[in-house]
């Protein structure tokens, strides 16, 4: 049976994902939405770093802006093809602004391109932003219920998990999933590993079938196949897509909250409207 687990202050956290408008049109269609989310009172909003570093101004861009909205927020930061200098500058910068969050990833590095930095791997930018930064820094990482799609096993994966942690992560957000049994059997071997730090379930609203399928092929995350076949049988019909989506995450969201999960991170592609609609469902409009 899994222990429930609970963030450090015992309260259930929850937080919004968004990334970098590419576009004016873009950038006002975020500020928006956080302003919409904003309303339901989140612990924090993350925002997601390109590889390489590729989105890193529009990162820091977007972080200021949230910022200075009056919300919590937490760059996602990654080694990819930047130096040592870059990173640290980077940090320094976020600690200047009053930034106390940050999601550290591996990253990818775009093809072509090379590293200028001996770091890659997740647990090891960890241990830099610790030797550079000390405590300042409340440090999320990520996790695999259901494995990372290069991972030779089950049980590698929890190995390189474990890393981060020891690596000195204070929490842990999963990659989306649809199968809450995947998350509470993850659970459960992390605790028989010693792994006692928050693992915040990552959850992806489904509105468009293709864009999911697509994303789900390249990340690991399994659709269940009723799942799949009712979502095919909709075939372009959005609205059906959509209700049935906000159906089967308010489900599963409902089925984490209750089996002891510390939270919910909501990958939110930049939309309001599916997430408002979970949040309404599993009654947190009083937070």
């Amino acid at each position: 049976m899994t222990t429930p687990q609970s963030s450090s202050n015992d309260q259930t956290r929850f937080s919004f994902e968004f990334f970098p408008a590419k576009t004016e049109v873009g950038e006002e269609k975020l500020r928006e939405v956080h302003r919409q989310l904003a309303l339901l009172n989140p612990d924090f909003f993350s925002v997601t770093y390109g590889a390489g570093g590729s989105t890193r101004d529009g990162t820091r861009s977007a972080v200021e802006a949230i910022h200075k909205a009056g919300s919590n927020v937490a760059p996602h930061l990654s080694f990819g093809g930047s130096s040592e200098a870059e990173i640290i500058a980077l940090l320094n910068d976020y600690k200047a602004m009053g930034i106390s969050r940050l999601v550290a990833l591996r990253g990818d590095i775009p093809s072509g391109t090379g590293a200028t930095s001996s770091y890659y791997y997740a647990n090891e930018l960890v241990e830099f932003v610790r030797r550079h930064t000390g405590d300042h820094f409340h440090i999320e990482v990520a996790c695999y219920p259901e494995i990372h799609p290069k991972s030779d096993s089950y049980e590698s994966d929890l190995h390189f998990f474990k890393k981060k942690v020891d690596a000195g992560a204070n929490g842990a957000i999963t990659q989306y999933f649809y199968n809450a049994d995947a998350y509470f059997y993850y659970v459960e071997r992390c605790q028989d590993l010693g792994i006692a730090i928050p693992i915040v379930p990552g959850i992806m609203p489904i509105t468009n079938y293709a864009n999911l399928a697509r994303f789900s092929s390249n990340c690991g995350a399994d659709i269940p196949r009723w799942v799949r076949q009712r979502l095919q049988g909709y075939g372009d019909d959005a609205d059906s897509i959509r209700e049935f989506g906000i159906e089967v995450v308010s489900q599963l969201c409902d089925a984490l909250l209750d089996g002891g999960a510390p939270g919910l991170h909501f990958y939110t592609m930049n939309q309001s409207g599916p997430v408002s609609a979970i949040w309404h469902n599993l009654g947190l409009s009083a937070r």
